[in-house]
């Protein structure tokens, strides 16, 4: 019986006033960056918003004026506006001449105008297009201070069979990389210990402009990926610390093999997040995906000859139209040879609008959720002998949370490992944690036990 495709929700929409200086440009940027990762689109009208951000200035008086004007005009034609910038800091006044506004938040205040957009247009979350993982179905999570996502590009080349973000959001579209770099900087002076690079192709970053040069701190830097990896491993938090930055959506084109150096010598996070899908050539074909799952074995071997710490999480589908016992047993051999750290697997559902709904072969659904069940024990046992490896080692991590004394007065807190990317991975659950210690810290931890997903450890008496 054929499977009815899946319909995704529309996007919701948000228009933006942009007033004031440069600076205030950057901050709008910063804002709308982190929105489209959330899955929302921009309007470019007042009639197709579902909420109006008001990016205000408030450095002379006739600025102000001009703000509060910008504020009604938004509030006359669309009703439902969010304030902030600059001006942000007279809410009192703002508020007394606007009742109806939905919220004002400050100058740089980039948490609070997010998530006051989540309160007024919660958005459209879908495994199928969106990057940012979520705990829970249709649970916002705000991304805490000391870690934050950096999207580069929007939209993608490829042509999956499974997948429809191309027609949703178009071609490539690579952000100008001293905007980016200038996002990251300010991203870890504000607090940021963890940079998760995002898009939808990471390794194609720059392609759509040919990689043009740009200048960056008194230096050309390239529009390419291994010159942004470079530059991010520059990155200085404000107490001196080296921050962690974590690849993901990672094509593996040769040039990524440039990177795998930068995380030996502790620039970069080494941890690539590479979406396999597949490793059965006849299936790979029929996704229309590169078939080079051999090629890809020698890589990883090369990888692991250069840091041998480096941690490789991907993605499988199971179940895709047309796959075969023998294709399916092809994946689970390769993935015995690969050794993946993390893997996530999803059976295969047809969306609206993806060419792979018109393929022959459907595979019934018991024959899914057996697949499934085989696929994820088959990771399960790599994932356990590898994390029981770590039993006696000392590993670095960043604290995500603290939690309260128990009745002995035992503080706990969950971490995780530069192998364990927040949301998707696993954690690290530490005991008897000092009383100071907060989320952001980094820490060395002597991993005391393990189980098939997490690490359980002390901080080092040593560190």
């Amino acid at each position: 019986m054929a499977t009815t495709p899946i319909t995704l929700p529309d996007a919701p929409k948000v228009g933006m006033v942009s007033l004031g200086c440069p600076k205030a440009l950057v901050d709008s940027e910063r804002i709308l960056t982190r929105l489209r990762a959330d899955g929302y689109a921009m309007s470019a009208d007042y009639a197709g918003a579902d909420v109006v951000l008001v990016n205000t200035c408030g450095f002379l008086d006739s600025a102000k004026e001009e703000s509060l004007a910008a504020i009604g005009e938004a509030i006359a034609e669309n009703g439902r506006v969010i304030v902030t910038g600059c001006m942000g800091n007279e809410a009192e006044a703002i508020r007394a001449r606007f009742p109806s506004v939905l919220a004002v938040t400050g100058a740089h205040q980039y948490e609070a105008v997010v998530e006051a957009v989540h309160e007024a247009a919660p958005p459209s979350i879908s495994p199928y297009v969106d990057l940012i993982p979520q705990a829970d179905p249709g649970d916002v999570k705000l991304t805490p201070r000391h870690y934050s996502y950096l999207k580069i590009s929007e939209g993608c080349n490829h042509a999956c069979a499974f997948c429809i973000i191309p027609s949703l959001r178009g071609k490539l579209a690579s952000r100008r990389i001293d905007a980016v770099l200038r996002e990251a900087e300010k991203l870890v002076a504000a607090g940021t210990r963890e940079l998760l690079v995002i898009s939808q192709d990471t390794s194609a970053y720059g392609v759509d402009v040919r990689h043009e040069t740009r200048q960056w701190k008194g230096r050309d830097v390239r529009t390419h990926m291994t010159d942004l990896a470079r530059e991010l491993g520059q990155l200085k938090t404000p107490d001196g610390h080296t921050p962690w930055v974590r690849l993901h959506y990672v094509y593996p084109y040769p040039h990524v093999d440039a990177v795998i150096p930068l995380m030996a010598e502790g620039l970069l996070t080494p941890y690539l997040d590479i979406p396999f899908q597949h490793a059965s050539p006849n299936v790979l074909r029929a996704m229309k995906r590169p078939a080079n799952e051999a090629k890809v074995l020698e890589r990883l071997k090369a990888w692991r000859a250069i840091c041998p710490d480096i941690a490789v999480r991907s993605s499988f589908v199971v179940g895709f139209p047309g796959e075969t016992e023998a294709d399916f047993q092809y994946l689970l051999d390769w993935l015995d040879e690969a050794q993946l750290d993390r893997v996530g697997a999803f059976r295969f559902e047809p969306v609206a609008g993806a060419a792979a709904n018109d393929l022959p072969d459907p595979v019934p659904e018991a024959v899914k959720e057996e697949r499934y069940a085989r696929i994820m024990a088959k990771t399960e046992a790599i994932s356990a002998a590898k994390l029981a490896a770590k039993v006696g080692r000392t590993v670095r991590v960043i604290i995500d949370e603290v939690g309260e004394p128990d009745e002995d007065g035992d503080v706990g807190a969950t971490a995780r490992s530069q192998a364990d990317a927040p949301e998707i991975d696993g954690a690290v659950y530490l005991r008897n944690v000092p009383a100071d210690l907060k989320a952001g810290d980094f820490a060395e931890v002597l991993v005391e036990d393990a189980d098939a997903h997490d690490l359980y450890g002390v901080i080092s008496p040593t560190a």
